[in-house]
């Protein structure tokens, strides 16, 4: 019988599973000494861990292109598919891999490959703090409004 076909308890075994060897990552990046100067490392480990795993839609320890898009989507960032691709080739280090491992998002986020998914996480955070603004419907217009 498939382990997905048997339910929460081999899905939260799955989860658990992921969740050990994503915290085995971040502790070597922990000892890395590149990354040594980098202010408040464990609780940006910690966030990205849980980033990651909220994206990882597949379950396999990697983000796909949907699940991608799908954060992007979310972040209110939708993006091409072709400007996707891109987006993951350079998170890749140049590589045409379909998917993000949690070492690439690691490196990504923390090394020289920053790219706009730090700024793009770093705000996700930030925002959930703020208050909602107010979202009124724009003013009705009326052709002779149009210049």
């Amino acid at each position: 019988m498939d382990s997905a076909a048997q339910g929460g308890k081999a899905y939260g075994l799955l989860k658990s599973q992921q969740e050990e060897t994503l915290n085995a990552i971040n502790e070597a990046f922990l000892s890395e000494p590149n990354y040594a100067e980098e202010d408040d490392l464990r609780s940006k480990l910690e966030m990205f861990n849980n980033n990651y795993m909220e994206f990882d839609l597949n379950d396999k320890g990697d983000i796909d292109l949907m699940a991608f898009k799908r954060m992007l989507e979310q972040l209110g960032l939708a993006k091409t598919h072709l400007e996707l691709k891109e987006m993951m080739s350079e998170v890749a280090g140049g590589t045409s891999k379909e998917t993000i491992s949690y070492n690439d998002f690691l490196n990504m986020m923390l090394g020289i490959r920053n790219a706009i998914l730090t700024l793009i996480l770093m705000f996700e955070g930030m925002g959930k703090d703020q208050e909602p603004k107010d979202t009124a419907p724009p003013a009705r217009t009326t052709l002779s409004d149009l210049p």
